[in-house]
C-alpha cells in the first residue's frame, strides 16, 4: 500500500511516524511556509522538517488546484489527514482508491470543525478523545472507524491536551490502518445527536470581560493556551494571562486588587489569581511583579468598548 499523508503542525507529525511504519509514505502534503517573528522570515511546518529529516517526498501546493493535480498524480491507494489545514475538494478525495481517512482530536459528533481540543476544555468538558474517520465532503461528517477517550485534567491546557492527543492520534494509526487497509475493520455512521461545532478560535474572543464568570475565565485562560491567548486591557494598554487560580478574596467583578501581594481579578460569581502575565512589549512576569510595577496600585480593566 502507498499512501499521501497531509498535516502540517506538530499536532500531526505523530501519526505520520506511525503511519510510516504501516505502508510506503509515497508522498507528504503540507502546507507553504509561512512568515514567523519579527523578521517575517519563511519557516518550515513542524511536518515539513519530520518529512525532511525521515528522507520522505515533501509537496507544498499554493492552491486547491495545485493539491489535486499533486495528488491525482501520485501513484497512492489511501490518504491520511491529520490537521492539514484546507478542506479537500470532492476531486482530491476521488484520487485515492481506498480514500481518505482523518485523525481528529474529539469524539465526534461533538466538536466537529477546526479548535476542538480548545473548545472542549472552554466549555468543561470532562473527557475528550481521538476519532479516526473516513473523509467525506462535510465538514467532520464521515463514519467513524475507530476511536479513543481520554480525560481531560482539571490543569490541562490546550497546548498541552493537544500534545496528548497528538500522541494518541499516533497510536490510532498504528493499531488500525493495518487492520482497516486489510478489510477488517468497519467504519459506523456518526450518532445524528449530540453534533457541536468547533469554530475557529479568534484572538478577540480572549478579551476577558467583567461579565465573565470566574468559572469560564478559568477555563478560557487554560483553553487559548498557547494560542491565541487570553488578555484585558487596562488604562488602555494590554496585558495577556497566561496563568491564573481561584483566590478566595471578594473582589468587585472588573477590578484588580492586591492581596498580600498578589492581584487578585474580580469577576462574576468569584476571583482569580493571576499568577502569569504578560505586558504588552514586556516578558511574561509573575502578577506579584507586575503589581510591583505599578507600585502596588490595582485598577479595573477596559470595558471592551474603550
Amino acid at each position: 500500500m502507498r499512501a499521501a499523508f497531509l498535516g502540517t503542525p506538530s499536532a500531526a507529525v505523530p501519526s505520520l511516524a506511525a503511519l510510516i511504519d504501516v505502508v510506503d509514505v509515497d508522498v507528504v502534503v503540507t502546507r507553504p511556509d509561512s512568515a514567523k517573528g519579527r523578521s517575517g522570515k519563511p519557516t518550515p511546518s513542524p511536518v515539513k522538517i519530520a518529512a525532511m529529516e525521515w528522507g520522505l517526498p515533501v509537496v507544498q501546493p499554493e492552491t486547491r488546484g495545485d493539491l489535486e493535480r499533486i495528488l491525482q498524480d501520485a501513484p497512492i491507494d489511501v490518504g491520511v489527514v491529520v490537521a492539514y489545514g484546507r478542506i479537500l475538494t470532492p476531486t482530491a478525495l476521488a484520487s485515492a482508491p481506498a480514500g481518505f481517512v482523518n485523525v481528529h482530536f474529539s469524539l465526534l459528533p461533538r466538536w466537529r470543525g477546526a479548535a476542538p481540543v480548545e473548545r472542549a476544555i472552554l466549555e468543561g468538558d470532562a473527557s475528550t478523545g481521538v476519532t479516526l474517520m473516513q473523509l467525506d465532503e462535510g465538514l467532520d461528517t464521515g463514519p467513524v472507524i475507530a476511536a479513543v477517550e481520554t480525560p481531560i485534567a482539571p490543569d490541562e491546557t490546550g497546548g498541552s491536551l493537544t500534545g496528548r492527543l497528538a500522541y494518541l492520534g499516533g497510536m490510532l494509526i498504528d493499531d488500525a490502518m493495518s487492520e482497516l487497509l486489510a478489510g477488517r475493520l468497519d467504519s459506523a455512521s456518526q450518532l445524528r445527536t449530540g453534533v457541536t461545532i468547533a469554530k475557529r478560535l479568534d484572538r478577540a474572543e480572549g478579551r476577558i470581560d467583567a461579565s465573565w464568570t470566574a468559572a469560564y475565565a478559568e477555563r478560557a485562560i487554560r483553553a487559548f493556551s498557547p494560542r491565541p491567548g487570553t488578555w484585558f486591557s487596562i488604562e488602555g494598554s494590554r496585558c495577556r494571562v497566561h496563568k491564573a487560580s481561584y483566590s478566595d478574596e471578594a473582589v468587585t467583578p472588573g477590578a484588580i486588587a492586591a492581596f498580600n501581594g498578589v492581584a487578585v481579578l474580580g469577576l462574576e460569581g468569584g476571583s482569580l489569581a493571576l499568577e502569569l502575565v504578560q505586558p504588552a512589549g514586556k516578558a511574561v512576569m509573575s502578577g506579584t511583579a507586575w503589581l510591583n510595577g505599578r507600585r502596588g496600585a490595582g485598577g479595573y480593566i477596559d470595558r471592551p468598548s474603550e
